[in-house]
């Protein structure tokens, strides 16, 4: 295993307008392994960046002994893959195939999808998506995607999140047993199922179709998107999670997926605390 800064940890992440490359800088003084990059909307990585410029990204990331374990996106949030809409569903498989091509050529080989929502917990005026419809059409959008997937040599990794779908690790073994591609497996977020689950008992029955790790720690009396705090200042039981892992045999980045807040004036300081709390509960 080794340790990867999500993309989105820095200030203007989640913009897209945050210079890469000095982001890869900050994250490796700061004692991380790797960056995990993001496909936004706008900035230097988009779904249409030219695979010369991913190129050159590569590059960079290579001169500063910066691993690239894997490419995160966004994007399916505003573009859900089991939408009503017949030209959001497009949209988004649009989206899905420019950026395994873009995570291609970064020479990554792991893509994070949200493959569909029944809402968006931060947008209340989002559809709502009838479970039973999600879950047919998030197949589909899987399906399809796996087969671009192949192409590209890139691994659809489907995230558990906050969308209110796949709540059950037995009901995500399923899924990805539905979709019937070794192109497509599991991005598993250790600090999203706390609220309603424990993370030892999804890592147990999914097992090695866990192929990305995101690490976030939560307090869960809280309740709330609120609860998402730096590691260590939550319940999450972060160190046993990746012990059991580690176990199993997973090899590949953990990427802390932790947010500054209104406190964190200080970028580099917050970056080193998340960088030095993550490598203690490394196994």
């Amino acid at each position: 295993m080794f340790t990867q800064a999500s993309y989105w940890a820095f200030r203007d992440g989640f913009s897209g307008r945050r210079s890469i490359v000095e982001a890869m800088r900050l994250g490796r003084e700061a004692g991380f392994d790797g960056l995990e990059l993001a496909v936004s909307s706008e900035g230097e990585l988009t779904p249409d960046t030219p695979a010369a410029e991913c190129r050159r990204l590569a590059r960079e990331a290579a001169r500063l002994g910066v691993r690239l374990g894997s490419v995160a996106s966004g994007l399916f949030w505003g573009a859900n893959p089991a939408s009503d809409d017949a030209a959001v569903r497009a949209r988004a498989l649009e989206i899905g195939r420019k950026s395994l091509t873009v995570t291609a050529a970064l020479g990554v080989r792991h893509l994070l999808v949200l493959p569909g929502h029944v809402d968006v917990f931060f947008d209340p005026k989002a559809e709502v998506v009838p479970y039973h419809v999600c879950y047919k059409r998030a197949l589909r959008f899987c399906r399809v995607l796996a087969r671009a997937a192949a192409r590209t040599g890139v691994t659809v990794c489907v995230e558990n999140v906050w969308n209110k779908f796949l709540l059950s690790p037995l009901e995500f073994r399923q899924f990805i047993a539905e979709v019937a591609s070794p192109r497509v497996g599991v991005y598993f977020d250790i600090g999203n199922v706390w609220q309603y689950g424990y993370p030892q008992h999804w890592i147990r029955i999914l097992g090695r179709r866990i192929r990305r790790v995101h690490v976030k720690d939560y307090k869960r009396s809280v309740g709330t998107a609120d609860g998402f705090c730096q590691l260590g200042d939550g319940d999450v039981p972060l160190a046993e999670s990746l012990a059991m892992l580690a176990k199993l045999g997973y090899k590949g980045p953990v990427t802390a997926e932790v947010f500054a807040g209104p406190a964190d004036t200080d970028e580099a300081a917050f970056l080193r605390t998340t960088a030095e709390r993550l490598k203690k509960i490394m196994p």
